[in-house]
């Protein structure tokens, strides 16, 4: 089951009796907990009828125990079960698990008791016989970073949600400064709603609220260099500065730009689509994206000149030779010329 339906189905209160929610995207896990709880128990019951365990401490068979017992003047319990690392192929707990309580469990689970297993880990393991019985009876929900499309998707439901209608434009530029992190969106879009005048967010006002990001701050850098902008990249620096960044950060977050873009441009040449690019990188498929609209204003040779020229400037910095801020404005001065180049 992914994310979408079961909030759905959580939300038109139609519940499993066993859910195990797995992955890496933490806003997306910590949503279901909330709407399962919020669903569920009302205000009086939570104080009696939630238990939250945490199986890095405590053992699984005492969270079945309490599964078993009957709510307190309620007609359901809701169990939180975090950390269920026996769910990997190399389980990380010290606490002795006795995973049969748990088997047996899945065969005739409570009427009364919803129980939530939290594995905020990449990975389970297929191949484990608790994992293969969860699928059988229980409802398991992988939580991984959405893609782009399915962010803007998520955008526009949240908005709805908050009575807010965005501009088109604007979930572009909440992922740009985010990337598909969907807890900052989130926060963003709340900031936003808060700061309206009314139900409609315009893009200028947007831009007003949304913050920048040290990551989205080096990209724009990047396009102000590929389309020679050298003041306006020298002033967009010296803004930076204002908010207390450092010259060797952005240094590091530029140099992160150029690099994905050449490793990009390198792949493609070998044939390899964005999402292939994206795991052999090992980065989301967004930044894969957001390189390969760059790197074709480049040649290869001149990428290589460009993270020459940085990593000579990183040296000139590390070494005194030359201070920071103005070691910074030369690079940016000499990289806008490595887009002479185009191809």
């Amino acid at each position: 089951m992914d994310y979408v339906t079961i909030m759905q189905q959580l939300k038109s209160r139609e519940y499993s009796p066993l859910y195990l929610v797995y992955g890496t995207e933490n806003f997306l896990i910590e949503s279901i907990q909330k709407t399962l709880i919020e669903n569920v128990l009302s205000p009086d019951e939570m104080d009696v009828n939630l238990s939250i365990y945490d199986l890095d401490e405590v053992p699984v068979q005492i969270v079945m125990e309490d599964a078993e017992t009957l709510p307190f003047f309620g007609d359901k319990k809701v169990i939180i079960a975090k950390n269920a690392s026996f769910f990997k192929a190399k389980p990380e707990s010290i606490v002795e698990h006795q995973i049969e309580t748990l088997e047996h469990y899945l065969e005739n689970p409570s009427d009364l008791s919803i129980v939530l297993f939290l594995a905020p880990y990449e990975k389970i393991d297929e191949r484990k016989k608790i994992v293969k019985g969860f699928k059988k009876h229980g409802v398991v929900v992988p939580c991984e970073p959405l893609k782009e499309h399915d962010v803007k998707k998520w955008i526009d439901r949240e908005a709805k949600q908050l009575n807010l209608r965005l501009d088109d434009q604007i979930p572009e530029l909440l992922i740009t400064e985010n990337g598909v992190n969907l807890m900052s969106i989130g926060n963003e879009i709340r900031k936003m709603g808060l700061y309206a005048e009314g139900d409609y967010i315009t893009l200028k006002d947007a831009e007003k609220v949304v913050s920048r990001t040290r990551e989205a701050s080096a990209l724009k850098m990047v396009d102000l260099l590929m389309n020679q902008q050298v003041v306006q990249a020298i002033e967009w620096f010296k803004d930076l500065m204002k908010q207390n960044e450092e010259p060797i950060a952005l240094l590091a977050l530029v140099a992160y730009q150029y690099r994905i873009m050449l490793q990009s441009k390198i792949l493609r040449a070998k044939g390899y689509h964005q999402s292939q690019i994206a795991q052999q990188l090992k980065v989301h498929p967004f930044v894969v994206k957001m390189a390969l609209q760059r790197e074709r204003r480049f040649s290869k040779e001149s990428l290589h000149r460009a993270m020459d020229l940085i990593a000579e400037t990183d040296a000139t910095i590390k070494r005194g030779i030359m201070e920071p801020v103005l070691a910074f404005e030369l690079m940016i001065m000499k990289l806008a010329q490595t887009t002479e180049e185009k191809i």
